[in-house]
């Protein structure tokens, strides 16, 4: 009846693209809740997020800004995207990764004065690769370290090659 006034052919390839579909859906519903979004600081005043709200701000950490006491374990700096800036103010050891002119993520709230008081603090890496240089520190070692004024090894030590046949 249907089958054959279609063909076999066409209903299997309608049900695969259905399929398709139908999984492709499921795929992009699951990613976009784990996605994270941020809002750079001028969303973030153009949208006048009151105080008291969760949101989480992107930015450069300001040059001059980044402040930190290990005995209170109070960290400070200012977070801008070049047009607006805000001051974050947050609790805890930086990132290893967190330093002036780099890219931070913060979540948390604002304040009534207008700070942002960070709950979290996440350091944005850059994402370009760069290859280690020949002669650089660490390169040719692999992973055994040298000790300071000590020679380096000879060539045949690190490189084996297969024996001569």
């Amino acid at each position: 009846m249907v089958l054959d006034h279609l063909g076999s052919r066409r209903v299997l390839l309608i049900a695969a693209l259905g399929a398709a579909v139908i999984i492709g859906a499921f795929a992009a519903q699951n990613l976009a809740s784990s996605t994270v979004y941020y809002l750079t600081p001028s969303e973030a005043r153009d949208r006048k997020i009151p105080a008291g709200q969760t949101a989480r701000l992107g930015g450069q950490i300001e040059a001059g800004t980044l402040r930190y006491d290990p005995a209170t374990r109070d960290l400070r700096f200012v977070i801008g995207d070049g047009t607006a800036r805000v001051a974050v103010i947050g609790s805890g050891a930086p990132p290893a990764l967190l330093r002036e002119g780099a890219g931070a993520v913060v979540e948390g709230t604002f304040a009534a004065d207008g700070t942002f008081r960070a709950t979290q603090v996440i350091a944005k890496h850059d994402e370009v690769y760069t290859a280690p240089t020949a002669g650089a520190p660490g390169n040719g070692t692999r992973g055994r370290s040298l000790r300071r004024g000590s020679p380096p090894p000879s060539r045949s030590a690190w490189s084996r090659s297969p024996p001569a046949r």
